[in-house]
C-alpha cells in the first residue's frame, strides 16, 4: 500500500464532518479559541480534533503567526476540499428533503450536439410537466467525454453513443434516433441548384471532428467512396461554434454537421446545406446509463419520453 492509499484509508475510516467544519471555522477566525467557540466546542476539544486530522494526513495545516493561525499550502488545500464537501452535503440534504416533499430534485444530463434540437428539448418538456420544480443541468460534449463523466458519477445519464467506449457492454443503452448528417458551407457560398457530389468539393478545405469521433469517421468513409482523401490542410475541432465561425468567413471550406443542428444555423443565415446525398446510413444514438446505477423515476421518465416520441425504427 502506497502513501496515498494509506492516507485515503485513514481519512475514510476516521474523518468526521465536525473536523471539516473546524477547518473552515479556523480559516474564518484565525484563532483556535474563537473557532471552537463558534462551533460550541471547548478549546481542548478543538485542538484535539485539529491534531487528529493533521495526524490522518501526516502534515501540519496551520502555522502560528502574530496574525493568528494561518493555513499553509496544505492547509489551504484541506480547507478548499472541506468547503466543497460541506457544500455538497448541504445540497444533498436539501435535495433529499425536496424529493421527499415533492418539491423538486435535480438531474444532470450529458448530451451530444446532434440530440439537442429535437430529443433533448422534447424530453425536457415532458420532465417539466411531470416535475415542475426539478432543476436540470445540461453538459454538451462528445460521447467519449460524456462516458467519462458518467463513469465518474458527474452526470446521471447521457444522450449519445456507448459504442465509442472500449467496453460498451458496461452501460444500459436505449436507442432513440438516427442522426441525419449534412454537408455544410458558409452563407457566402453561392446557392447550388440540383444535386452535388463529393467530387465537386475536391479542392475544398474541411473543418473536421477529432479522430475516432463518429462524424470524422463518416466523412472519411464518404470521401473514400467518392475516391477522395482528406486534404492535409484540414482544421480539427469538436466545437460547433468554431466550425460555423470558420465556415462563415470562407467560400471554399466545408464541414459535416448533424442535419437538425445545421437547420438551426441555416435558419438564421449563417451557413448553407449543400444538396449532397450521403451514401452511408445515419448512425443511431440513444440514452446511456450505468448498469450498476439506480434508475430513478426522473431518469426513467426522460428515457420513456425520448423513446416514446422519437424511437428509432428497428
Amino acid at each position: 500500500m502506497n502513501d496515498a492509499d494509506r492516507v485515503l484509508k485513514a481519512v475514510v475510516s476516521k474523518l468526521r464532518i465536525k473536523q471539516l467544519q473546524l477547518l473552515i471555522s479556523l480559516d474564518e477566525h484565525k484563532s483556535l479559541r474563537k473557532a471552537a467557540a463558534a462551533m460550541f466546542m471547548t478549546q481542548s476539544a478543538a485542538s484535539k480534533a485539529l491534531q487528529e486530522i493533521e495526524g490522518m494526513l501526516g502534515v501540519t495545516l496551520f502555522e502560528r503567526t502574530r496574525a493568528g493561525l494561518v493555513p499553509n499550502a496544505m492547509g489551504h488545500c484541506a480547507i478548499r476540499y472541506a468547503t466543497l464537501i460541506s457544500s455538497e452535503l448541504t445540497y444533498f440534504c436539501r435535495e433529499v428533503q425536496d424529493i421527499r416533499s415533492g418539491a423538486g430534485g435535480s438531474l444532470v444530463i450529458g448530451t451530444i450536439m446532434g440530440a439537442v434540437p429535437r430529443v433533448l428539448v422534447s424530453a425536457l418538456a415532458s420532465l417539466r410537466a411531470a416535475y415542475p420544480n426539478l432543476s436540470v443541468e445540461i453538459i454538451e460534449g462528445t460521447s467519449s467525454h460524456l462516458l467519462k463523466l458518467l463513469d465518474d458519477g458527474r452526470i446521471d445519464l447521457m444522450i449519445g453513443r456507448p459504442g465509442v467506449s472500449a467496453e460498451p457492454y458496461e452501460y444500459s443503452y436505449y436507442p432513440v434516433s438516427g442522426e441525419p448528417t449534412s454537408v455544410v458551407v458558409g452563407s457566402r457560398h453561392p446557392e447550388v441548384a440540383g444535386e452535388m457530389s463529393f467530387a465537386q468539393l475536391r479542392d475544398f478545405r474541411w473543418v473536421v471532428y477529432p479522430r475516432r469521433m463518429p462524424l470524422r469517421i463518416l466523412l472519411e468513409k464518404e470521401m473514400n467512396l467518392a475516391g477522395l482523401s482528406l486534404s492535409a490542410n484540414f482544421i480539427e475541432t469538436d466545437s460547433t461554434f468554431v466550425t460555423v465561425a470558420i465556415l462563415g468567413n470562407s467560400v471554399d471550406t466545408a464541414a459535416l454537421l448533424p442535419t437538425e443542428v445545421a437547420d438551426m444555423f441555416t435558419s438564421v443565415g449563417l451557413i448553407r446545406i449543400l444538396p449532397i446525398d450521403l451514401k452511408i446510413p445515419a448512425d443511431t444514438y440513444g440514452i446511456v446509463t450505468r448498469k450498476t446505477g439506480t434508475t430513478t423515476a426522473v431518469v426513467q421518465l426522460l428515457i420513456d419520453a425520448a423513446r416514446n416520441h422519437l424511437l428509432a425504427p428497428a
